[in-house]
């Protein structure tokens, strides 16, 4: 599986937006995927994560009620809308995918990585 990120950008604390992450290969459509993020001299944390069936959805405390993710089997792209930015959300976003659940994913030990893409939340 291959993961390609985008969305990433600049954008005003209050503000929007949404991150898509596009997977290829025979399995694509049949992994878990989520969005981690980090920031330089601290450890990759998880942020989001979706079952390959779309019903089971994880979160970090930390964006609960901001972000939500979705996904479309039909285009094996998986999203992140996030709402409501603050400068703390600033970081380098990572599409993972892994074998298992939803929940699974936020423990760790994800079998694929995307490339990041970065969000900058201003003050």
């Amino acid at each position: 599986v291959q993961l390609q990120a985008c969305g990433g950008g600049l954008v005003q604390a209050g503000g929007s937006m949404r991150l898509s992450c596009a997977a290829t290969g025979s399995a694509a459509s049949t992994v878990a995927m989520g969005w981690f993020r980090q920031n330089p001299g601290k450890e990759r944390e998880f942020v989001a994560a979706i079952s390959w069936s779309g019903g089971s959805t994880s979160y970090a405390d930390s964006v609960k009620g901001r972000f939500t993710i979705s996904r479309d089997n039909a285009k094996n792209t998986v999203y992140l809308q996030m709402n409501s930015l603050k400068p703390e959300d600033t970081a380098v976003y990572y599409c993972a995918a892994k074998w298992g659940t939803a929940q699974a994913m936020a423990q760790g030990g994800m079998d694929y990585w995307g490339k990041g893409t970065l969000v900058t939340v201003s003050s």
